[in-house]
């Protein structure tokens, strides 16, 4: 019997990845092709949608070219994305108009200064589950449509289309026949309501945002069109199921279970628990969304984003120059015993989760004459375990739900030290999947499903895999100590601008 394969589109902050996945949940065949990064202002960062684009068909081409697998062993073709990313683009020509506003982008913060603290702002994270902050599609919309010219009475008129990736990608396949997305991206924005499933007219209104403007919602395991023939060649390919990245990454983790964990070490540090049919709003800063829609159902989790991860180490190879590549961050972590008593926060863009602090910036503290290199590698690492066990610290206090294993998945994860670090620092044992691109798996799983590929999330569940599982050896006191200086680092970084 001939082989079938998912093909699985992940379209990320920093590259896309495009992988064939067969029935047993293995990638078959990959490819990974880097996009670039626009900062024209300090905190602005942009993307160019065109590239965005030419790096989901190449990657789809380049990975049936060295696969050798015939296109009529594709069964369906699965979406995964950067979420909250904003396009707006011209719906005759299909042209943008302005450069995709990226999640991390910090340009709309005086509009949310503008709303915080008022009767609107409540009214908000009512219904969306959402803190305000620039990190959500919502602002960013406002800022592109009062920004160019003429844009707003164009979407008034209906003659443009917004989406966040996913929603560019398959009007781009389809040929500009189906502008749609699913519930998870939806749920990104700041305009979804998390108990109707729907856009919220009221919160439009408040941001003054024209319903014209915006996608069909379809559920994470709908049909989404077909990618047109002359995109692969030969004949067209139905697309049968999206999901945010993170929402992809619990998938592809298999965290069905109410209260299982996952965090996924990318750009950032995206922690979500899934919280089963109930909504569990956070008041210590955490955001309630959408896990999925599958088979008519939903699911719910809580979320923390922490906005600077990998960044961080990419900081270290290329503003400072410390190291060549991401990969010897290790390595000279290594070379001294401990961080040298130094703590850095990489507010590079703010705080995200549990702080949502706009104005916070990126602080080292406890320097000495004998800080060296390999203290500031350590204490760059160790910046990353310490925001994620802020998260989970505070997802087990709003859910009631008790983490004892925290899955993990993303490059980091082949950071030995990094993952010991975290299972220390958060006392939990850390299940590294044997799949490290996860994301990219759960794209083919909700696909699959979508497809009929796989009947059921119980089939997801029996072939999702753990390499190896780190469990803590550090003293109390010690966790204690390190989390105390960390805390009074963080208040540092928040008094800056004071």
């Amino acid at each position: 019997m001939t082989e079938k394969y998912i093909l699985a589109i992940d379209q990320g902050t920093t590259g896309t990845t495009v992988a064939l996945v067969n029935s047993s949940g293995e990638l078959f065949a990959s490819s990974y092709r880097e996009i670039t990064q626009f900062y024209p202002n300090p905190g602005w960062v942009e993307h160019d949608p065109h590239e965005i684009l030419e790096s989901v068909f190449f990657g789809m081409r380049e990975v049936i070219k060295i696969s050798k697998v015939s296109l009529k062993n594709i069964v369906s073709i699965g979406i995964t994305n950067q979420r909250e990313t904003t396009l707006i683009w011209d719906r005759k020509s299909g042209i943008p108009i302005h450069k995709a506003i990226v999640w991390q982008c910090r340009r709309t913060t005086d509009i949310c200064q503008e709303l915080i603290g008022t009767p609107k702002a409540e009214t908000i994270t009512k219904a969306t589950g959402l803190s305000i902050d620039p990190y959500f599609s919502a602002t960013k919309i406002k800022w592109i449509l009062n920004s160019v010219p003429g844009a707003y009475i164009k979407a008034k008129d209906g003659d443009l289309a917004f989406g966040t990736v996913d929603t560019w990608i398959i009007w781009n396949m389809t040929k500009g026949k189906n502008h749609v997305t699913d519930v998870t991206n939806a749920s990104r924005t700041m305009l979804f309501d998390l108990k109707t499933l729907g856009w919220s007219k009221q919160i439009l209104d408040i941001f003054d945002i024209p319903f014209e403007l915006l996608p069909e919602i379809r559920d994470s395991d709908a049909q989404f069109g077909l990618c047109e023939a002359d995109i692969l060649g030969e004949f067209k390919v139905p697309i049968s199921g999206v999901l945010g990245d993170q929402h992809a990454s619990m998938f592809g983790q298999a965290c069905f279970s109410v209260g299982s964990a996952k965090c996924t070490y990318g750009t950032g540090a995206f922690l979500l628990m899934n919280t089963g049919k109930d909504i569990k709003i956070s008041d210590k800063g955490l955001l309630s969304t959408l896990a999925w829609k599958v088979k008519g159902e939903v699911e719910y989790a809580l979320e923390g984003s922490v906005f600077s991860a990998g960044a961080t180490v990419q900081w270290l190879r290329d503003e400072l120059e410390l190291i060549e590549s991401s990969a010897e961050v290790e390595i000279l972590a290594r070379s001294v015993q401990d961080n040298g008593g130094i703590y850095l926060v990489p507010a590079f863009t703010g705080l995200g989760a549990p702080h949502w602090d706009m104005n916070a910036r990126a602080t080292m503290v406890g320097m000495t004459r004998g800080t060296n290199k390999g203290h500031i590698a350590r204490a760059a690492l160790e910046a990353i375990s310490y925001q994620c066990q802020e998260v989970l610290k505070i997802m087990q206090q709003d859910s009631d739900y008790e983490i004892s294993e925290l899955k993990v998945d993303g490059g980091a994860t082949g950071n030995e030290l990094l993952m010991q670090m975290q299972a220390d620092i958060s006392n939990l044992r850390v299940n590294r999947s044997r799949v490290q691109e996860t994301t990219v798996l759960g794209a083919a799983f909700i696909a699959g499903i979508g497809a009929g590929f796989w009947k059921s999330k119980s089939d997801i569940s029996s072939i999702r895999h753990t390499k190896r599982v780190y469990t803590p050896s550090m003293t109390d006191e010690e966790r204690t100590e390190k989390l105390s200086f960390w805390a009074k680092a963080v208040e540092r970084s928040k008094e800056w601008i004071s």
